[in-house]
């Protein structure tokens, strides 16, 4: 049966994502429709997370930077360009009197992430640890900075508005699919396997002959232009947007995500989105929908309060995340159905 196991590895995180967004669909309501929709838009956030943090044993901070400058970069190019010019009027002549189409859109947003995590990155990869860590969250800094006060390149401090919403549950599905088949195919790969050594072990690594510094920049490059394809799910979602919804609440959020699944496998990436999105959604619904004589039933923010304690619940509990950092494989199935020893098997013969 191990010769199942690749296309199990990949069949199953693509099974839950198509199974939630169905379900969804066909019964959540039209409030809640938006919700699970973001909920697979930030599955692609949290995989494109996977593909460096996970590899590469290195916490970035800073990912959700790319979801930004993808999310910005896809929203100015689609927003009608007979009316940018009236209502983005600080913009470099090219982005204000030209539009581009959905899919366009995306490829952009994955194209301009990519570019800016290989400038960003080739400096970055050279650091390991608490470095690394502190190195990225001033790169999410700075790009926050850059995207609130710049407007020559976007709307600067004010929510960008007129963006088409394209983002059904088609799309975020195809989206977070298609997100996953990458960070698989990379996974399986020779490129995804030497990033893995180094994170086992660098010195080892280093000595058999493996540049590190390289290894780790063509999986940040790689994350990052799945961290911008999922911004441009997201603003085609929202049809608004500003700096702050992409900053530090989606950073630390995410970065739950994958903790709470498993950091190290792509099935817990999939499975933390799935379990921190859902309670996230059914805790906001408690806090906005479900009211008790007059008043809500959790107060303002226990949504966020909800989410740390599942965190801190599942390390407790399990610190390497529900799946333990492991992937799916035939030897799940053989364990569920494997049949348990007979009493008499278990009683040791007599002296």
């Amino acid at each position: 049966m191990r010769r199942w196991d690749p296309l199990l590895q990949l069949a199953m995180p693509v099974l839950l994502v198509v199974l939630t967004a169905v379900l969804a669909s066909g019964f959540a309501s039209p409030a809640d429709s938006v919700k699970f929709r973001n909920v697979l838009i930030e599955i692609s956030v949290v995989v494109g997370l996977y593909v460096f943090v996970g590899n590469s044993g290195v916490l970035s901070f800073g990912q959700i930077s790319f979801v930004a400058v993808g999310a910005f970069s896809a929203g100015v190019m689609t927003v009608p360009s007979d009316v940018k010019p009236n209502v983005l009027t600080t913009l470099f002549p090219f982005i204000k009197n030209h539009s581009i189409g959905n899919v366009t859109s995306l490829l952009l947003a994955a194209g301009v992430g990519m570019i800016y995590a290989l400038i960003v990155g080739i400096p970055l990869m050279r650091l390991s640890g608490l470095a690394a860590g502190i190195a990225t969250f001033a790169v999410l800094g700075i790009t926050y900075n850059i995207l609130k006060y710049w407007d020559r390149i976007g709307p600067g401090a004010t929510t960008l508005t007129l963006i088409p919403a394209t983002t059904d549950y088609v799309q975020a599905t195809a989206g977070a699919v298609g997100v996953i088949i990458a960070a698989f195919l990379y996974q399986r790969s020779r490129w995804g396997r030497l990033l893995r050594a180094t994170r086992e072990d660098p010195a080892a690594a280093q000595a058999a002959g493996i540049d590190i510094h390289r290894q780790r920049l063509w999986a940040f490059v790689l994350s990052g232009g799945l961290c911008g394809f999922a911004g441009g799910l997201l603003v085609h979602l929202l049809e608004s947007i500003n700096v702050d919804q992409v900053y530090l609440d989606l950073t630390f959020l995410t970065l739950a995500m994958l903790v709470v699944g498993g950091s190290q496998s792509l099935l817990g990436a999939v499975v933390g989105g799935l379990t921190v999105g859902l309670v996230n959604i059914l805790l906001s619904d408690l806090e906005h929908k479900w009211h008790v004589g007059g008043a809500s039933i959790l107060p303002g923010g226990s949504s966020l309060v909800g989410v740390a304690i599942v965190m801190l619940a599942v390390l407790l509990v399990r610190p390497s995340g529900i799946t333990g950092g492991r992937e799916f494989d035939a030897g799940w199935i053989s364990r569920l159905f494997a049949r348990g020893p007979s009493t008499a098997e278990r009683v040791p013969p007599a002296a």
